[in-house]
């Protein structure tokens, strides 16, 4: 598996495209990989996105919203598709909304809520979240799980009794929610992400 780290910019942080920036920054960094692929030994087809938190709510925009014009094309890379093979959300934010306070208004959350842009066709999906989380609740996994299951896209999910917010690939001591990266690679193999061992 070869790892690639997104440093995206913040809607809040004054860029012109507000909250589609790290929108601009998730596609771009799927087509640079994607147009390098050969340079680097990677399979065109199995460049997947993995976020948490609110990373979860860009990967889960990557996911939904991979074809939305974000920006102009820059250059010939911008021609290379931006849709994401596998997605990791991680606990992640479905709709920044009004709760958010830059999108004020119900129709403003309407637009912003990723669940409400699942359509067939979206890339395999796998979902981890705490049922204790007090900063996202699970709520924002369970609803993403249904509309993902309602458009036939295929997907997993892993709900762990305790865990809260922000347990990344580990936990102190040998809690359930440590382990899901275990669950993760095994689905990503049976979803024939990674290449047979």
């Amino acid at each position: 598996m070869t790892v690639f780290v997104l440093n995206y910019r913040l809607p809040g942080d004054g860029w012109a495209a507000g909250y589609d920036a790290p929108l601009q920054d998730v596609q771009r960094a799927v087509r640079l990989v994607r147009s390098r692929a050969a340079e680097w030994a990677l399979d065109v087809k199995r460049i997947g996105v993995m976020g948490f938190s609110a990373g979860g709510h860009l990967a889960a925009a990557s996911l939904t919203r991979y074809d939305d014009a974000v920006y102009e094309p820059v250059d010939a890379v911008d021609q290379t598709s931006a849709r994401p093979d596998l997605v990791c959300l991680g606990y992640a934010l479905m709709s920044v909304g009004s709760g958010a306070g830059q999108f004020p208004g119900p129709d403003a959350e309407a637009r912003q809520s990723l669940t409400e842009r699942v359509k067939p066709g979206l890339a395999p999906t796998f979902l981890v979240h705490a049922a204790d989380d007090r900063t996202v609740p699970v709520a924002n996994s369970l609803n993403m799980f249904q509309a993902l299951k309602a458009a036939d896209v295929p997907c997993e999910m892993h709900i762990y009794q305790e865990g809260g917010h922000g347990f990344g690939f580990s936990l102190p001591g040998d809690r359930p929610a440590s382990h899901w990266p275990d669950a993760f690679e095994a689905w990503a193999r049976r979803s024939g992400f990674f290449n047979p061992a």
